[in-house]
């Protein structure tokens, strides 16, 4: 099994894949590591967002590290792929780019594609259709399976042999 998600949705790919130990890979669309950094740094609308589901920020600072999947993220034991838009205002770049050198400094397979022209969400078609491929590549490597069609391939670094 794989596990996938954008946003909140790509926290709990990257906590299940700390906390965890039942996938073959992962993907992370715009997704965040940092609990802490999140409740400081999103913009305005978002800011009080955690507060209903981990606690106020930041008497529950302790609950955030706990919590944080960049906090054990030498726990990941399986290959990540990371798209991020690099205009986004919700999830900033470091979050993903913070993600990404922790699981290189580890020596996992990982790999990154940045959207510069891109906020929170992929809007472009040409975008959404290359992070959708460039997911199935890295899947095909990871997992071993042909494509069934020529797609652009995608860099991944610390990719064994043995992938």
């Amino acid at each position: 099994m794989v596990i996938r998600g954008g946003s909140a949705g790509a926290f709990t790919t990257l906590a299940c894949l700390c906390f965890q130990n039942v996938f073959k890979a992962g993907a992370s669309y715009y997704g965040f590591g940092d609990l802490g950094r999140m409740a400081q740094e999103t913009h305005k609308f978002e800011s009080r967002y955690l507060d209903s589901l981990v606690g106020p920020w930041p008497e529950a600072e302790e609950i955030y590290r706990d919590r944080s999947p960049l906090n054990h993220a030498d726990k990941i034991q399986v290959p990540v792929i990371f798209f991020q838009g690099l205009d986004d205002k919700v999830v900033l770049p470091s979050q993903t780019e913070m993600m990404v050198d922790k699981l290189r400094h580890n020596h996992l397979p990982v790999a990154y594609t940045a959207f510069p022209e891109e906020g929170h969400g992929f809007r472009a078609a040409r975008n959404i259709e290359r992070a959708i491929q460039a997911e199935w590549y890295f899947y095909s490597r990871i997992l071993r399976f042909p494509l069934s069609e020529a797609i652009e391939s995608v860099p991944i670094e610390n990719l064994p042999d043995s992938f």
